[in-house]
């Protein structure tokens, strides 16, 4: 069990620090390309971004999660409210997120020529609520982070 929580707090700080550099500065410097530059480079990192080690890591931190969750619950460790809040920071705050906020903007963007005339609009509304959500994002894999360290050293 030990080694599970390790895993996943490890899994739920890289995740949190990839969403850290979109938030921190990524998503600033799209912003400052001209919105049709940006918008192209946005759409190839949506592109790209769909391969097997990010995925791996992202769901796969999930899926380390339910394991740990399920395992805490049968053993009845001390830390198991703690581990379960944990997992669910995660599932919820990054996992949720994503698929519920995340991905519809990315497909939106993808369906818009950066020629298009509503493209500008289109951006920079994407860049608004996209970096919002991804706060969030940030935020909770970076939770989900410190509480699984906080049931480690308990």
């Amino acid at each position: 069990m030990t080694a599970l929580c390790v895993v996943a707090a490890v899994g739920c700080g890289l995740i949190g620090g990839v969403f850290f550099a979109f938030s921190s500065f990524v998503m600033g410097a799209l912003g400052r390309l001209a919105p049709g530059e940006g918008m192209a480079a946005m759409q190839a990192i949506n592109v790209v971004v769909l391969n097997r080690l990010f995925l791996g890591s992202f769901f796969g931190t999930g899926l380390v999660c339910l394991v740990v969750s399920g395992g805490a619950i049968a053993v009845g460790r001390a830390d198991t409210v703690l581990i379960l809040v944990a997992s669910m920071v995660y599932l919820l705050g990054v996992i949720g997120v994503t698929v519920a906020c995340n991905v519809p903007r990315n497909e939106r963007l993808a369906a818009v020529s950066r020629e298009a005339p509503e493209a500008t609009d289109v951006w920079r509304r994407y860049l608004v609520e996209w970096t919002t959500w991804n706060h969030v994002r940030t935020a909770a894999g970076l939770l989900a982070c410190a509480l699984f360290g906080v049931a480690l050293s308990g």
